[in-house]
């Protein structure tokens, strides 16, 4: 039993991560029906800029700051400069851009960075908590939980209660009629890419310190993991991103405790095989999904 609420909430901490990945997907798909697969690339980026201002300053906390606000800078450029302009005619077209995207930035990546795995301190411990005997949350992890909570609170308020989030609502369901009614519609889906990419790089900056440090490729599993996250949701739904973002992590969890950790990636693609089969639309996914 010990050993299973150990599990239980390493997973729910992982699985936190998992979600405001996923988040950031469907953002970016409700907004313009991509799935931005240069997502994880995009958030390593932001990440080697944040831990190189740390350490150039001494302050995590300013390296935090400055990684997600380069990623909303990021997020903006990618869609002004590149998604733009794509043909969205064939929807593997944008797939394909953004697989470009992905090459481009772990290329220079690895050009000015190099390699090799840089370490990634956290700035809270991660040694658990002992409550009755029994590991539980550690001072990272319960930040961890913070920030995704903050996150998660921040944009419902932004999409429910602001006539920001009311524009981009209608922007990304009805952007023919959005234009007629005055609302700036590329700006729109420029500030949904900003908020998608910055989300995203405050994941990453989260999950980096738990994995083996920063890389060019330290997302990639990442992103796996939380696309199958938004997929189990349903990339329609932010609620279900949240939701299939903790049952993945439960899953990973479990599977890597009891099993081992080398059968955890395969789970994972096990589980997205099962979900694309089943009930490919998501577990929270609308009855007839939207087309505009």
């Amino acid at each position: 039993m010990d050993r299973f609420l150990f599990l239980t909430f390493d997973g729910l901490s992982r699985g936190a991560v998992y979600a405001a990945f996923a988040l950031a997907l469907v953002l970016i798909w409700r907004a313009t029906r991509i799935v931005n697969f240069a997502q994880g690339a995009m958030a390593v980026a932001t990440a080697y800029v944040g831990y190189s201002v740390a350490d150039a300053t001494g302050s995590y906390w300013l390296g935090f700051a400055v990684a997600v606000l380069a990623g909303l800078l990021l997020g903006a450029g990618v869609e002004r400069v590149v998604m733009r302009f794509v043909d969205h005619s064939s929807p593997l077209n944008g797939v394909v851009v953004a697989l470009g995207l992905v090459l481009i930035i772990q290329g220079v990546l690895g050009m000015i960075y190099g390699n090799e795995f840089r370490p990634a301190e956290a700035p809270f411990s991660r040694d658990a908590f002992n409550i009755g005997g029994v590991a539980l949350l550690s001072r990272y992890d319960v930040f961890v939980f913070a920030a995704v909570g903050a996150v998660v609170v921040l944009l419902t308020l932004l999409f429910t209660r602001t006539p920001t989030g009311l524009r981009m609502r209608a922007a990304a369901f009805a952007p023919d009629v959005s234009r007629l009614l005055g609302v700036p519609v590329g700006g729109m889906l420029t500030l949904g890419w900003a908020l998608a990419a910055a989300v995203g790089s405050l994941a990453g900056m989260l999950v980096i310190p738990t994995e083996l440090g920063l890389h060019p490729t330290a997302m990639d599993v990442l992103f796996i993991s939380a696309f199958t996250a938004a997929v189990l949701g349903g990339l329609d739904s932010p609620i279900g991103a949240v939701i299939g973002g903790l049952i993945v992590g439960l899953v990973l969890s479990y599977i890597s405790g009891y099993l081992g950790a080398t059968v955890a990636p395969m789970a994972v693609l096990a589980l997205l095989v099962v979900v694309l089969l089943g009930r490919p639309d998501g577990l929270f996914a609308r009855s007839k999904a939207r087309t505009a």
